[in-house]
């Protein structure tokens, strides 16, 4: 009777661990079927955030027992095609290889492995990233970790969204116990480079292993892999959000619940930029070994919201699409925070957006001046999905170009902070091309006098200039003019129309 109780007592304390906080699900796993599904081992499934998109790792017995990349694509009936090995050079024989993550616009995945360029072989020790391009995937540049160390057998990785955080489960001599998670940040100098790997910390790591990381849209909300937390089995799937900026400060973790978390090793989750899915491998009620399966979120175990923003990058004057890169930056500070690319195949391009900041993105090509567009979250409320055409204004003589993202005090000429982002991108033009001469300016909307409004646009116009002159560009490039409500490009019967007659543009006068 004695040993029975402390059985009792033992299973009980277990059990209050898991049952502090765990996510409760409604829903159901789904098996997402014979298509993605085979009598093989289907793993780490990663999901693209715009959620079309699925790369699998399936354990075939035609590898020499290795693992390999393949890939589904999501039907316009709801279904999923019929998964395909992605071929060389992601794939090679007789070595396994994964995808870890892919970025908003699906034009970057982030891969298991070093390949080595001479023979296409692949050796561990790192990650490579891999780029579309027409036909299929470029061949993956190593990654560089600065002082990169691990001294276990097996790694995983995870590149943010935004293409500026690294993360890397691996173990390092001064580690907390196995393999911990650790985040490297971006060498703005190399664009394959990274920083010295940060350790999460400890509320994060334990004494036994943490892996599988998977960072949510938000660049916020972490999912991922523990057998040091106590849960339902000896890996469980976790989720904790990062409260600050020092990568260190984190929630207290929560167990995703029994619908992911069993008494078997659980492991590898990921979801799309609506969060609204989470998909994980599971050999409950699989075809074969382990499948891949989907659930619907719970609101409690969402990650904050995003927009997700895609759509062309068009020629101002001619109208056609064109390929390009686009960038995205915190207003007013103007400090990049991501970056992407049109697709080669279909010249589309995506960017996710979390909440709670003003941005600032553009488009930017030779001989081009980017428009740029603006997108206050401050407020956001919920996923959402967002078409936004993106212009980029060739770089001629006698074409108006708008400044989009200039904001001046209400009624008045005053520059807001915001608006100097878009105007340092005005001063390095000059900069760059010393033969560049410009003519600044101002309109308005049709609201109140006349006069009121001719000299209001004068007065922007000339603030603007002021702005160029201190940043030293010389007085004799710069001129201005203002022409009131004369010259609008929409009409003023509506707010939409009004907001866009507010503007100031400038000219290039010669080159």
């Amino acid at each position: 009777m004695k040993h029975l109780f402390s059985l009792l007592l033992i299973a009980f304390f277990s059990n209050s661990i898991v049952a502090q906080t765990p996510i409760v699900f409604d829903a159901e796993p789904e098996n997402l079927g014979n298509k993605v599904n085979s009598e093989f081992d289907e793993l780490s499934p990663r999901i693209s955030p715009d959620g079309k998109t699925l790369f699998i790792t399936r354990y075939p017995a035609n590898n020499n027992g290795k693992n390999n990349i393949w890939v589904s694509y999501l039907q316009p009936n709801g279904d999923w095609s019929i998964a395909k090995d992605i071929g060389t050079p992601l794939n090679v024989s007789g070595s396994s290889t994964s995808v870890q993550s892919i970025s908003p616009d699906g034009n970057t995945i982030l891969l298991s492995n070093l390949y080595k360029y001479f023979d296409g072989s692949v050796s561990g020790g790192g990650c490579s990233v891999s780029y579309r391009q027409r036909g299929g995937w470029s061949f993956p540049k190593g990654q560089v970790i600065e002082k990169y160390e691990n001294l276990n057998q097996y790694v995983s990785y995870y590149l943010s969204n935004s293409g500026q955080f690294l993360l890397l489960a691996v173990e390092m001599k001064k580690g907390f116990g196995q393999k911990d998670i650790y985040v490297s940040f971006r060498n703005p100098k190399d664009p394959n480079g990274w920083t010295k790997p940060l350790n999460l910390g400890n509320i994060v790591n334990t004494k036994g292993d943490e892996f599988g990381p998977f960072l949510a849209a938000d660049d916020k909300t972490l999912y991922f892999v523990s057998e040091g937390h106590p849960g339902y089995g000896n890996a469980d799937v976790w989720m904790t959000k990062r409260l600050d900026d020092t990568w260190t400060n984190w929630s207290k973790p929560v167990n995703m619940g029994n619908k992911i978390n069993t008494p078997d090793f659980d492991a590898y989750f990921s979801i799309d930029a609506s969060g609204e899915y989470a998909y994980f491998s599971s050999a409950k009620n699989s075809y074969g070994k382990s499948d891949v399966f989907r659930i619907k979120m719970p609101k409690e175990a969402k990650p904050d919201p995003v927009v997700l923003i895609y759509g062309k990058v068009i020629d101002q004057k001619t109208n056609q699409p064109i390929k390009a890169k686009i960038s995205y930056e915190q207003l007013p500070s103007g400090k990049e925070v991501g970056t992407a690319n049109t697709s080669p195949e279909d010249m589309v391009y995506k960017i996710v957006l979390p909440f709670g900041e003003n941005y600032g993105f553009m488009a930017s090509a030779d001989n081009y001046y980017s428009v740029t567009q603006n997108l206050d979250l401050s407020k956001l409320e919920a996923y959402q999905e967002m078409e936004v055409n993106l212009y980029l204004a060739p770089i001629q003589k006698d074409e108006a170009i708008r400044l989009n993202n200039i904001f001046f005090e209400f009624g008045k000429s005053v520059l807001k902070e915001e608006s100097y982002p878009e105007l340092n991108r005005l001063v390095k033009l000059l900069t760059d091309n010393p033969a560049i001469t410009i003519e600044i300016n101002g309109h308005t909307d049709d609201i109140g006098a006349d006069a009121d409004n001719l000299k209001l646009s004068q007065e922007r116009a000339a603030a603007v200039v002021t702005y160029l002159t201190s940043k030293k560009i010389g007085g004799n490039r710069l001129s201005s003019n203002g022409f009131g409500e004369t010259k609008p490009i929409a009409d003023n019967k509506n707010e939409e129309g009004r907001q866009l007659n507010r503007r100031v543009e400038f000219v290039v006068k010669t080159k």
